[in-house]
């Protein structure tokens, strides 16, 4: 998994993408919360917190992660080197696995910048430090989980054409349905909360407010797993 995990990291840094995605991330954030005359500019906001950064990155996500996932396996299959990499001495689990990790480590590279909107809030706080570290430690955690999840999906989807723009869509597709379809489905039932649960929205809230909620954890572990499973089916079938 280790040698998979290298090899996709560095392919991510031989190219463009890991570059693109970093910057574009840092730059579509700068813009919103720093730049734009906007009810997300921190610096119009009159109080100091980072609600409107948690509230963007799980929207920019939706579409940066898929655009990191799209080449994963879409690309072997157009190549033919996954029968190679299939040959080697390493397991299909260990393939999904390693590609997963190493997406996932490039969005924790992407988001390791932001903590200098923390510390941008605490000196902009009356007094000093008026900012909630609890809250915020929670929407980081929530941020890691939801990365997670979205990378996973991104994997699977990756594996159901060899074309990446093909990827892309149905990865973008997939993250915004999980993340907001299903509240706009409870909406049409009076805000059904059994229904808003299902999603991936109401789950990464409830941790944004610094409560670790282990039913928060086991959801997004769970949707996870289940994702990097029918990716690991879908090698197996292949």
């Amino acid at each position: 998994m280790i040698a998979i995990l290298k090899k996709e990291f560095n392919s991510f840094f031989a190219s463009p993408i890991a570059y693109l995605v970093i910057g574009v991330f840092l730059l579509i954030n700068g813009l919103f919360l720093f730049i734009f005359k906007d009810d997300f500019n921190i610096l119009n906001a009159g109080f100091a917190d980072l609600n409107p950064f948690f509230y963007l990155t799980p929207w920019i996500f939706i579409f940066l992660i898929p655009a990191i996932t799209m080449k994963s396996f879409a690309d072997e299959f157009n190549n033919g080197t996954i029968e190679l990499l299939k040959t080697k001495p390493i397991s299909n689990w260990q393939i999904v696995l390693g590609k997963f990790w190493a997406a996932l480590l490039l969005v924790v590279i992407a988001l390791i910048p932001t903590i200098t909107y923390v510390y941008t809030v605490h000196q902009l706080g009356n007094p000093i430090g008026n900012i909630d570290f609890g809250a915020t430690i929670g929407s980081y955690i929530g941020l890691f989980f939801l990365a997670a999840t979205y990378t996973a999906i991104g994997l699977f989807t990756s594996t159901l054409s060899k074309n990446q723009i093909v990827a892309f869509i149905l990865g973008v597709f997939s993250t915004f349905f999980l993340f907001y379809g299903f509240d706009a489905i409870s909406n049409s039932f009076d805000n059904n909360l059994t229904i808003q649960q299902i999603g991936i929205n109401a789950h990464f809230k409830s941790i944004s407010r610094g409560i670790i909620d282990t039913r928060d954890l086991v959801y997004f572990i769970s949707v996870t797993i289940f994702f990097l499973f029918i990716t690991k089916t879908r090698l197996e079938n292949e």
